[in-house]
């Protein structure tokens, strides 16, 4: 790693036709309003908080069902990019200030310039106090794919990689103060790879109430997480996670 990550944003992606609704709920789940709309179809916002930097963002897709990235913010984009070009990534689209890229297991990311973004945003309470925190993006990686980016992500971020509480899963921690971490998770099977969103939750069943009211549908339940079905129709996850450290209960 050339420089250090200075910021990350988790996007959340979501095709044209259930983008509003997906705004409407995923402003109201993280405290935030939205930004003017950009691009030349209007297609990104940024979920602004009331306080702190700005750390979600929102982009509408013509096509695919949707799912989730990273921007990672770096001073100078050029040796990101470089760098993630050295351990086995693929430019998709360079965008002169900023590059789309996918991973060498097939997730997609960009790198961005950092625009000064140091205050991470609080916990947003729900309404009954419960705590939660948009904070984590899982890539889902097929059997054949998980350890070249478990590979990847550690080396191009400098962040703490290290194999979590469960033998599917592989955390890549980001410093403290920075607002998304990594989590890579392989599956059973092989299919396409994709991302997910995660939120840290210091009451899973009170969080996943206040969702449902607004508009989420339960899915699953999981050893420490609940799988949950967004209005837009994207799945996303509620972990046992404490929202303030990220660590989960014990």
């Amino acid at each position: 790693m050339s420089q250090p990550i200075r910021w990350a944003y988790a996007f959340v992606d979501r095709p044209f036709v259930g983008f509003a609704a997906a705004c409407d709920f995923w402003t109201a789940v993280t405290g935030t309003r939205l930004s003017e709309p950009r691009g030349e179809r209007g297609e990104f916002v940024t979920l602004v908080p009331g306080k702190g930097d700005a750390c979600v963002k929102a982009q509408g897709v013509v096509s695919g069902a949707g799912g989730a990235h990273l921007d990672l913010a770096v001073e100078d984009v050029r040796p990101l990019v470089a760098d993630a070009v050295r351990l086995g990534a693929g430019v998709v689209a360079d965008h002169g200030e900023w590059t789309v890229l996918r991973s060498p297991g097939g997730q997609p990311f960009c790198a961005v310039p950092w625009h000064g973004e140091s205050v991470r945003p609080p916990v947003v309470a729900g309404p009954d106090g419960a705590g939660s925190r948009l904070d984590q993006v899982c890539v889902d990686l097929a059997p054949d794919a998980y350890a070249a980016d478990v590979a990847f992500w550690g080396a191009l971020t400098g962040w703490a990689s290290h194999p979590s509480v469960r033998p599917e899963f592989h955390v890549v921690q980001q410093p403290a103060g920075l607002p998304v971490r990594v989590l890579l998770q392989r599956l059973d099977t092989a299919r396409a790879t994709s991302a997910h969103l995660d939120l840290a939750c210091a009451d899973v069943e009170a969080t996943r109430a206040w969702h449902e009211e607004l508009g989420a549908q339960y899915l699953a339940r999981g050893a420490r997480w609940l799988v949950m079905r967004d209005p837009a129709g994207s799945t996303y996850c509620l972990t046992e996670r404490n929202p303030h450290s990220g660590g989960l209960p014990g």
